[in-house]
């Protein structure tokens, strides 16, 4: 089992208005763009939608996608992400997408958080497995 520890800058970012209605939840989707430091190194495309609540905070899913090396090992994957935000800050919880390793990440699984209180810069940690079979 290897851990990722490190922080990722975000790079870019919209954000569009899905639904939104008197009286109702407000949907809208969030894309984003981050470059990665730490143990995951390389740039990081996301693709969310948001859930707002009255009170301003959200709950999102969506799917990253990290393209660079986690550990010295080269490849891509991808993951859900799902979390909260509550108007401020957001929490989000990663896990692999199965089958979606490449490169010396093929066979890759795991989960990880992240942290955001509101700047660019974001702490996460992702634990992982590789399986090496052919």
């Amino acid at each position: 089992m290897g851990k990722a520890i490190g922080t990722f800058t975000v790079t870019g970012g919209s954000e569009q208005t899905i639904r939104e209605a008197p009286g109702e939840i407000k949907l809208t989707r969030v894309s984003g763009t981050q470059q990665f430091g730490g143990g995951i190194v390389g740039e990081g495309s996301v693709e969310w939608v948001f859930c707002y609540r009255p009170d301003g905070s959200a709950t999102f899913v969506g799917l990253q996608r990290i393209e660079g090396s986690i550990d010295g090992l080269s490849g891509s994957l991808v993951m859900e992400s799902v979390g909260d935000h509550d108007g401020g800050r957001s929490q989000g919880h990663w896990r692999v997408i199965p089958a979606s390793g490449a490169g010396e990440l093929a066979g890759i699984s795991g989960e990880g958080s992240f942290e955001a209180q509101g700047g660019r810069e974001v702490p996460y940690v992702f634990d992982y497995e590789l399986d090496r079979r052919p």
